[in-house]
């Protein structure tokens, strides 16, 4: 009697696995988003071992303090407390954002005009002209950073041709070592990631409502400002949110060029995590950081989403 209850209780387990596959095999055929799911499943996967997990670790340290050479696990909103109580945090905060601001300006007004060339001026070889653009990141980009500090330094190539030609008696020394410099390295280093959206988004545009703006009488001022830039508005805000956010947090170019007035929020919240040893505080700075820089960015997609609505 045993042995028919466990014959049947493992014929009775077999046919219900059998059936449990056969209704996933029939909801993965039969439903597209199943499918979607899982192929999707192993980028999930690696997006959740090597991003969220970090990220979470990342938060439950902001909430931990640093005693001596150990790490308080108390629940405690003092670092928190510390980075509001403490106006320097704040006003490095404020210019971090206010250079990458300015820095994502600069990079839009020098990306634009060459994404805009490629676009409409070339007319064979598009290909060669992308992969000229992407040259510099053939290099590391800590030597991108070291020959700017070599192009502006005191006896940099700048102030030797200007000495050589004579315009100059002794180097210039605001080249380097200040925001100007910081601004100016990472325009150039993120050059590149704001030519590209520019250059797609411009490449899109159909050409048949240019040739229309031309046959009624637009000059080619109007039309550019009718149709073209309206219609690229989405690859320079794409352009600006790749450049502005990676700056902000950047610390190795105002670490290199900046000097003592060009560092960041990323400068202090790399010395925490580095010569200060109190990780609980840089992780509490990076934590703030991301969710004002996540604000900004959301708040200026809400109303440019919902200004180009209101014009459309």
């Amino acid at each position: 009697m045993t042995d028919q209850t466990q014959s049947v209780g493992t014929s009775y387990g077999e046919d219900a696995q059998m059936s449990l596959g056969f209704r996933a095999r029939a909801l993965f055929l039969k439903h597209e988003w199943a499918r979607g799911y899982a192929l999707l499943s192993p980028t999930l996967l690696v997006m959740v071992c090597l991003m969220c997990l970090p990220l979470f670790m990342l938060v439950a340290y902001s909430f931990w303090t640093q005693n001596y050479l150990d790490i308080d696990k108390t629940f405690t909103f003092a670092n928190y407390e510390a980075f509001f109580h403490k106006p320097i945090y704040i006003a490095l905060m404020m210019k971090s954002i206010r250079m990458s601001l300015f820095c994502t300006f600069v990079t839009l007004i020098l990306a634009y005009p060459m994404a805009y060339f490629i676009a409409f001026k070339v007319t064979s070889n598009k290909l060669i002209w992308l992969i000229l653009i992407t040259v510099p990141f053939w290099t590391s980009y800590l030597l991108r950073v070291f020959a700017w500090k070599v192009i502006l330094g005191f006896n940099g190539v700048i102030n030797s041709g200007l000495i050589s030609m004579g315009l100059l008696d002794e180097p210039l020394q605001f080249l380097l070592y200040n925001p100007t410099a910081v601004v100016l390295t990472l325009a150039h280093a993120w050059a590149a990631f704001a030519i590209l959206p520019i250059y797609v988004s411009l490449e899109k545009i159909d050409r048949s409502l240019l040739e229309a703006a031309t046959d009624l009488g637009d000059t080619p001022t109007e039309r550019f400002w009718r149709i073209t830039w309206p219609l690229s508005l989405p690859g320079v805000i794409a352009a600006g949110l790749l450049v502005f956010i990676p700056t902000v947090g950047d610390y190795v170019t105002p670490k290199l060029v900046g000097g003592t007035t060009g560092i960041m929020i990323g400068n202090i919240i790399q010395s925490q995590f580095g010569k200060a040893n109190n990780w609980p505080m840089g992780a509490a700075l990076s934590v703030i950081s991301m969710v004002l820089i996540a604000s900004l960015v959301v708040t200026f997609i809400v109303t440019t989403t919902r200004a180009r609505a209101k014009g459309s």
